[in-house]
């Protein structure tokens, strides 16, 4: 909603988060106003390493997935043989530019993805244990690492990129929000589905819950394979959506200026861009940091700490409401926000070094 005012204040049909970003800044306290600028790149080198985060992510989910089924049929192979297979695959579809184009194939991952969940229920509701038999709290013990699975969780319900992407290109953008509009309405559905998922997947594989509970299913069962396979296809058409942003981020800057044969030039930077994600989840393929690491490095940040700046600096004119609620409210998500951030971050990066320190050891 702050992009709508800031749209309907400068009379403009349409503001990218960049560009709220640099206003929000510019009507704020004074001594904000030297930042306005630096904000708006700020918001961009965040977005745009989110979502090549993101895309690490997926190369890593669907080499994880594809790899047990290759190891029940085939025999054992390396999770990073199949993350680099998968990459060089990617790189023809990548080189889709038009968001257009890559609709057909995200209609067909989201139909995979919902078929591959309702399988999945299948699963958790059959030889579900007693709930008593799981712990409804933390245990105290575990308490420091709640921001870790706080940056999971805000990685699993949200991708502020490709929301604004898909906005952007609507022919009626005012359809997007809204009490009811596509917006809420997807946000809606997406929560109850991952709520109703971890919990039921909680309480039928307790601690040894996967990082991607795909991977607790059994692989020998037909049906299991073919969820594991359908589901590292959906992700694997999923790619190109997500690292469209980064693209599009990259290239709007270098269109600023005056560049010869543009087309070819994002070309190149769209298969550098693949190859990299591609050495990233070779290095790290554990699924469970890169999730946490993702989730509270950006996503906090986009999601919970810019937003609050935002509308705080585009109504400190105004009024902050009875008792400033408006200006508490703020403040608070953007202390948990900053926690998740610092903290969340760290644990992940500090398990990825262990993680790869036990590797060189062994």
């Amino acid at each position: 909603m702050c992009m709508v005012e800031a749209s309907r204040r400068n009379k403009v049909g349409y503001m990218t988060y960049h560009e709220t970003m640099v206003y929000a800044f510019s009507e704020g306290p004074k001594y904000c106003h030297w930042f306005s600028k630096g904000s708006g790149y700020m918001v961009d080198i965040i977005l745009a390493l989110s979502h090549y985060g993101v895309n690490v992510v997926y190369l890593v989910f669907a080499a994880a997935n594809l790899k047990q089924f290759i190891d029940e049929h085939f025999g054992k192979v390396d999770v990073r043989i199949m993350i680099a297979i998968i990459g060089i695959c990617l790189i023809p579809l990548f080189l889709l530019r038009q968001l257009k184009y890559l609709v057909p194939g995200n209609i067909l991952a989201s139909f995979l993805i919902l078929g591959g969940l309702l399988a999945i229920f299948w699963y958790f509701f059959r030889g579900l244990p007693a709930i008593s038999d799981r712990n409804v709290v933390v245990d105290p013990s575990e308490w420091s690492r709640i921001p870790f699975a706080l940056g999971i969780v805000l990685f699993a319900t949200s991708s502020v990129g490709v929301m604004l992407a898909i906005e952007s290109k609507m022919a009626k953008p005012a359809d997007y929000i809204g009490w009811f509009g596509i917006l809420n309405l997807a946000t809606i559905f997406i929560i109850f589905l991952n709520v109703t998922f971890g919990l039921i997947g909680y309480w039928r594989y307790g601690s040894n819950t996967e990082p991607s509970v795909t991977l607790n299913i059994p692989v020998e069962d037909a049906l299991a394979q073919i969820i594991k396979l359908s589901i590292a296809a959906a992700i694997f058409l999923t790619y190109p959506l997500s690292g469209y942003v980064t693209i599009n981020i990259i290239m709007t800057h270098i269109l600023k200026r005056e560049v010869k044969h543009p087309h070819m030039i994002e070309y190149v930077i769209r298969v550098a861009f693949v190859i990299l994600t591609t050495l990233n989840g070779i290095a790290f393929p554990n699924l469970g940091p890169l999730l946490a690491l993702v989730g509270a490095f950006s996503i906090s940040l986009l999601n919970l700490v810019f937003p609050c700046c935002i509308e705080l600096f585009l109504i400190y004119k105004d009024s902050y409401g009875k008792l400033l609620w408006k200006l508490w409210k703020n403040i608070l998500m953007i202390i948990f926000g900053l926690l998740i951030f610092s903290y969340g971050s760290f644990r992940a990066i500090v398990d990825m070094i262990e993680e790869y320190s036990q590797e060189l050891n062994e």
